[in-house]
């Protein structure tokens, strides 16, 4: 479990995705998104606890928060996503980064207590890949074929259990090969986003080598040859590949490519979410205000891409600013709280 602390300063997209994004050759922040602009002395703490994926970019958003207002202090624990809910209902959180939305259970229990619900921000895009040693040549996986591989249950349908390399339909030194599987534990969002939308809710598999954060998935790929693993997009290292997927056999390979998270086409893209305590109607403090409007401000976006992840449209900027009472010129770059 890993806890950055940035002492000095400081988570289903794929569904209707397409309809929110338009397509880009190249990673560019939206011009249209508002520069960040100082409001005077703001300081304070704030802590952050949650998402492991979103680790390096809550610390890249807390540096970035630092240079300007150098009397903030954020500190950031990244356990899972599955940390954050409980951490915002007891108060011990003002931000909840998380790679999956939360669930209603999670929901239930926040608005038991405080008679309203969280309020999700979709900060950024993630492609969930599954990652290959660089040497693999495999060409590219079904989501069925996924599911075979990591879970018993087969819920989605494949015929035979996957095992080997050969079971794939590789040869030569490949063919006979136990595939090593490497994977997130169950507090991980990512754990949970793989288990709904391609392993349909079975099992895992009891081989599946559980890691801590992301980062650690990628490197046991990188050196495990035989390996195969999944984590986002933005800890992909020259060590391993991203393999295509296809929904079906019948469907074409989709690459882990930029364009093809902004259309929806890649079966496993995501928005990263922030979950703030927001009560409708009311304003934030200045301290989560104003860090809000970072993270949708040029800035904040350009620490989104510069994290390996996909910025977010102004539209869905200023989305999620008027929803914690933020009104956004995305015109002019002004912001102002109701």
């Amino acid at each position: 479990m890993k806890v950055l602390s940035v002492v000095r300063a400081f988570g289903v997209l794929s569904v209707g995705l397409a309809l929110a994004l338009p397509v880009r050759a190249q990673v560019k922040v939206d011009p249209k998104l508002a520069d960040y602009k100082p409001v005077g002395a703001v300081s304070g703490n704030l802590k952050s606890i949650g998402s492991d994926t979103m680790n390096n970019l809550m610390a890249l958003w807390g540096e970035g928060f630092h240079k300007i207002y150098p009397s903030v202090q954020i500190e950031i624990e990244g356990k899972g996503s599955s940390t954050a809910p409980p951490a915002l209902i007891e108060g011990t959180a003002h931000f909840g980064p998380m790679s999956r939305e939360m669930k209603q259970a999670e929901i239930g229990k926040f608005n038991a207590k405080f008679g309203y619900d969280p309020m999700p921000l979709q900060t950024s895009i993630d492609m969930l890949a599954i990652y290959v040693h660089k040497d693999n040549p495999i060409e590219s996986l079904t989501l069925q074929q996924v599911d075979a591989i990591f879970s018993n249950s087969r819920k989605a349908g494949y015929p035979k259990n996957i095992q080997t390399w050969g079971d794939l339909g590789l040869k030569g030194e490949w063919a006979s090969k136990p595939i090593s599987l490497y994977g997130r534990n169950s507090a991980s969002g990512t754990y949970g986003f793989l288990k709904e939308h391609v392993l349909l809710n079975g099992d895992y598999k009891d081989a599946v080598k559980e890691q801590p954060g992301s980062s650690s998935v990628v490197q046991g790929v990188a050196s495990d040859k035989y390996a195969i693993g999944y984590s986002g997009i933005g800890y992909k290292t020259a060590d391993v590949r991203a393999v295509p997927l296809a929904k079906t056999a019948k469907s074409k390979p989709i690459a882990a490519a930029p364009e093809n998270a902004y259309t929806g086409q890649y079966p496993l893209s995501r928005f990263l979410l922030i979950y703030v305590n927001y009560k409708p109607n009311n304003q934030l403090d200045p301290l989560r205000r104003e860090f809000i409007k970072y993270v949708f401000s040029k800035q904040g976006q350009q620490d989104v891409i510069k994290d390996g992840y996909f910025p977010v449209t102004a539209r869905i900027a200023a989305k999620a600013l008027t929803a914690v009472g933020i009104e956004e010129n995305v015109a002019s770059g002004e912001a102002k709280s109701k």
